[in-house]
């Protein structure tokens, strides 16, 4: 039901409501009666209150609250629209203690409203993705990267391994050698022993797949347990599947023999035949993959030959050298 305005509330309503701007002239207001209105209208005294609420009508939507504009224009017309409206509900609650309740205004002229706060963070719902970090993708791909390459090695590196270099001692020439009397460094007195020689030997590398660089150990010629003379391979490369003859030149010069030299004679018509022994070790690199893979081979040969001190070469039989390899 509505009730027709008094005197006391235009007046009032027309001093709490700001000047408007001619750009608002379009506003309308609507009366409608308050709840303490509507409950105290057959109280005692029979005073009724109205509540005013100002409904602006816009002229375009981008002056609707949904648009807010950040002139000095339109920021001053929303404050003069909102204050209308607190005045009043202010008004009516001192006046007639009646209206209803009004949310409190910010700064933009928009009603205040409490924020929700949600506990806990929004990783759970990005699909539940407890994967690893960057860092540890690439330190994990590069650990199976080694494991992986460390793994073929070893297999390469097995099947490299029963290629073994054969070793074949073929002759001794002698180009010089006597025995004669006379004193060490410290002047005693005993037989010395000078030598001139070279040992040859055959050296097959059996690998496909790889050449091998071989070298040598000190290849020493024994007399009674004496190196009478000492000499060594030169270090050089052979080609897969291939054969070489190698020589080591043996040198000896004034090698004392003190008690071992009684027995050793080295003058006759028919010559003199001398037991001698050649021991050395030869060793051999094959690399593979570069130096990632390399195989070491070590073949530590020893032969129990006689020479005649009479002839310039001294065939030696296969079976008198022992070849122990490593």
């Amino acid at each position: 039901m509505m009730h027709g305005k008094s005197d006391s509330d235009i007046t009032s309503l027309a001093a709490s409501s700001p000047p408007r701007s001619p750009k608002r002239a379009g506003g309308y207001y609507v009366q409608s009666p308050s709840r303490d209105s509507a409950h105290d209208g057959g109280g005692a005294g029979g005073y009724k209150s109205s509540s005013m609420q100002a409904t602006p009508v816009y002229n375009s939507p981008n002056e609707s609250p949904s648009h807010p504009s950040y002139g000095r224009h339109s920021r001053a017309s929303s404050v003069s629209r909102f204050s209308g409206i607190l005045r009043g509900g202010s008004g009516r609650k001192g006046g007639g203690g009646g209206g209803g309740d009004l949310k409190a205004v910010n700064a933009k002229g928009w009603p205040e409203c409490s924020v929700i706060e949600e506990e806990g963070s929004y990783e759970g719902l990005s699909g539940g993705d407890s994967g690893l970090s960057g860092r540890c993708k690439v330190a994990l791909g590069f650990v199976s990267f080694l494991l992986l390459f460390t793994v073929i090695c070893l297999i390469v590196w097995g099947a490299a391994r029963p290629y073994e270099p054969d070793v074949v001692v073929k002759s001794i020439a002698m180009d010089n050698f006597y025995a004669g009397e006379g004193t060490d460094h410290s002047g005693v007195p005993t037989k010395m022993v000078t030598l001139n020689c070279s040992l040859n030997m055959i050296v097959y590398n059996p690998a496909s797949m790889f050449g091998i660089h071989v070298s040598s150990g000190p290849v020493r010629l024994l007399y009674s347990e004496i190196a009478i003379g000492v000499g060594q391979v030169r270090k050089y490369y052979q080609p897969s599947r291939s054969h070489r003859l190698v020589s080591a030149v043996i040198h000896g010069e004034k090698v004392p023999l003190y008690g071992a030299g009684g027995g050793l004679s080295l003058s006759g018509n028919d010559g003199a035949t001398v037991p001698l022994t050649v021991d050395f070790e030869l060793v051999s690199r094959g690399y593979v993959i570069g130096k990632l893979v390399r195989v070491t081979h070590r073949a530590h040969v020893t032969c129990r030959i006689t020479v005649d001190a009479k002839r310039a070469r001294t065939r030696i039989p296969k079976k008198a050298c022992a070849v122990y390899k490593a």
